[in-house]
């Protein structure tokens, strides 16, 4: 006699809607990815003169803005509100709302290629605040106040871009650039912390032999010489106290990374690019030091924070989170080799060739260029499929 005992544990509600609008790293990824491969060889070739044809804001203002206030905050936008649902349990926007929160992002660089200069302000200053917001009422809601200073960071950054269009419409007399210097500042610190959290556990969970044990102070110092050095660059206040600042935060960010045994990744890509992204973000706070003693060019610490240390922990995340989110092994394949070789390649050719060989500027930035471009192109042949369909596992999100 066969005995069966029924199972009343109700199955999980199936999907819903569409999954490309399940969870907001699906459509900001791929925004973003769609923004960095083609912007980016844009702007190269406006600024070679190739193309005559001008965006809205000045050249290059248009380049840097883009890169932090397109390409980047795509991203935070979407890994945050991916990681506020596990963070706090609660529903992030879905469906039709996440739909509408794309769409302004994608107006606004829409917009700041064709449209006149207040449309694309209005459009541009909309999403930062809805969405930090959003984020914030997650964290109270759930109390969750340890990533509070992110949902911070978001609405300052709201501050920092209008500063931004107002400087660069004339309305107050500041230079534009120093906005764009502390929204990359906001950027970083974001990726400072982000790193100390999750490049060690990655670590430790893909590679079990190796164990990091970490220092609250060592951690907690280096991000603060970190926001402090990046505050008196973006200030223009002490060049001499900037450049002693920045250097101790390259220091102890060396530091803390070398703790994280990262000659012990280089196996596995999935882990090495987000070591490789930190050493730049490290290089970049060095290079700031010595650009306040004019030793070498600002350009050099802007472009080793933008490109190796942003784009390379941008595209570590944009594959793992991805991946994860989809239901797929926690693994690089050849495609994603290639994305991290292209990424560090193009801040090679950016940072170092000029550095080493400034009579190849030109060679480096179309090369660079091109590599950066590659990178994400490859990204989106290969996570597109995955992006805007339902999870291999059958969950939702």
């Amino acid at each position: 006699m066969t005995i069966s005992i029924a199972n009343n544990t109700p199955a999980p509600p199936a999907p819903q809607g569409m999954p490309w609008l399940r969870l907001a790293f699906r459509p900001f990824y791929l925004g973003a990815a769609v923004l960095a491969a083609l912007i980016v060889p844009l702007w190269v070739a406006i600024f070679l003169g190739a193309v005559s044809w001008q965006p809205t804001p000045a050249p290059m203002l248009w380049h840097a803005h883009e890169m932090l206030f397109g390409f980047a905050i795509a991203v935070i936008v979407g890994f945050l509100m991916t990681a506020g649902k596990t963070w706090t349990g609660l529903a992030t926007p879905r469906g039709p709302a996440l739909g509408a929160l794309f769409l302004l992002w994608l107006s606004a660089r829409v917009a700041s290629l064709v449209a006149p200069y207040p449309v694309f302000a209005v459009l541009d200053l909309a999403l930062l605040p809805i969405v930090g917001l959003v984020f914030l009422r997650l964290l109270m809601r759930s109390r969750n106040w340890r990533n509070m200073p992110l949902a911070l960071i978001l609405l300052l950054l709201t501050l920092v871009n209008l500063t931004f269009h107002l400087s660069a419409n004339g309305v107050i007399d500041l230079d534009p650039m120093r906005s764009l210097y502390a929204a990359l500042g906001f950027v970083v610190i974001i990726e400072c912390v982000m790193a100390g959290r999750v490049v060690p556990f990655f670590t430790t969970s893909a590679l079990p032999n190796i164990k990091i044990v970490t220092l609250p102070w060592l951690d907690r110092t280096a991000l603060a010489a970190t926001v402090v050095g990046l505050a008196l660059w973006v200030t223009n206040w002490h060049a001499g106290l900037a450049s002693i600042t920045l250097a101790l935060a390259f220091a102890l960010n060396l530091v803390r990374q070398w703790r994280w045994h990262p000659l012990a990744t280089l196996g596995r890509p999935i882990l090495w690019i987000l070591h490789a992204a930190h050493l730049w973000l490290s290089l970049g706070l060095g290079l700031l030091a010595l650009a306040q003693m004019g030793v070498v060019t600002t350009s050099l610490g802007v472009h080793a924070l933008g490109v190796g240390a942003t784009g390379g922990l941008i595209l570590g995340m944009m594959t793992r989170t991805a991946r994860g989110h989809t239901g797929r092994p926690l693994t690089a394949d050849a495609p994603e080799v290639a994305i991290y070789a292209l990424i560090m390649l193009a801040a090679l050719l950016r940072v170092l060739l000029p550095l080493l060989a400034p009579s190849f500027y030109v060679s480096g930035l179309v090369a660079s260029a091109a590599a950066w471009s590659a990178a994400f192109l490859i990204y989106l042949w290969q996570y597109t499929p995955w992006l805007v369909s339902a999870r291999q596992d059958g969950k939702d999100g």
